[in-house]
């Protein structure tokens, strides 16, 4: 078993990252800081409506797939969402009645056209709901909460759920850092081949799916094991002494500051983009 080295010649410590932590890094390593390492834990923006709403569509999934496929039905994934539904981060209860019917809707309709009992679209078995993956690659353990994971044909297939403006394309799903670090993830977790990883946008109804390669699943682990190694290191300096914090956290001002939950810490970032309401970035 090949293991790194420290240059005390002691096996080096191994990072451990999500892909929320990676990404976070890549975009701004001062909200990094601020998210991740500041003690205490500095105060952050107030919830938003798309996060609000996206909760609730995971966990009425969740219910409904937990349950056996006999069980399951479009009524059923409706009053789920009922049952968790909650206004927090919308313009008012006017807005927050029109997405509540929306989330309604998708989430019924996603439950008739893949998991009810002879669905035209069968999702396959269900092997993972919310299911915590985490294992050892190379210099870092690779850590994180899948959507769904499905068994079909014996493969493993990684399933994450979107209810943002966008319509995700088969490239998004490919190039997605965190379905690649799932797919990976979950082959040593359930031994079981996965290389196929699909964005289910609940909006839109659609699919986006990609067949990862050994080559390609390779090179989003050397991505992320390149980041890991550059946080790491950061953290390790910034803990010894946090006089570096500014050097080595620098903000990384732009549009996206816009809704950055710890904007009210960074004065680069509010001079670089007005806030946005709570209730921006909800699908249309």
């Amino acid at each position: 078993m090949s293991m790194q080295l420290g240059l005390d010649g002691m096996p080096a410590r191994l990072v451990r990252v999500t892909p929320s932590r990676l990404a976070t890094w890549e975009d701004c390593r001062r909200r990094y800081r601020l998210t991740y390492l500041d003690r205490p834990v500095p105060p952050r923006g107030g919830p938003r409506a798309a996060s609000t709403l996206g909760a609730v569509v995971h966990t009425a999934l969740q219910a409904v797939f937990g349950d056996a496929p006999a069980r399951r039905s479009p009524a059923r994934a409706a009053l789920e969402v009922d049952r968790r539904w909650s206004s927090e981060g919308f313009r008012d209860d006017a807005q927050a009645a029109t997405y509540r019917e929306r989330a309604r809707t998708w989430v019924a309709d996603y439950v008739e056209r893949h998991a009810v009992p002879d669905a035209p679209e069968p999702t396959g078995e269900v092997v993972g709901l919310e299911r915590w993956l985490s294992a050892p690659m190379g210099g870092m353990v690779a850590e994180g909460r899948a959507d769904r994971l499905d068994d079909r044909a014996g493969e493993t297939v990684v399933v994450d759920y979107k209810t943002g403006r966008r319509v995700p394309d088969a490239d998004d799903a490919r190039r997605s850092p965190a379905l690649a670090l799932y797919a990976l993830a979950a082959r040593r977790t359930l031994r079981r081949p996965c290389r196929r990883v699909e964005l289910h946008h609940l909006p839109s109804g659609t699919i986006a799916a990609a067949e990862h390669d050994e080559l390609s699943l390779a090179a989003h682990r050397e991505r992320a094991e390149g980041t890991a190694t550059e946080l790491g290191a950061a953290t390790d300096a910034f803990e010894a002494d946090p006089g570096v914090a500014e050097s080595l956290f620098p903000p990384a001002p732009g549009p996206r500051c816009a809704s950055c939950d710890v904007r009210r810490h960074c004065p680069e970032g509010r001079a670089a983009a007005p806030a946005e309401p709570a209730w921006a970035g909800l699908a249309p």
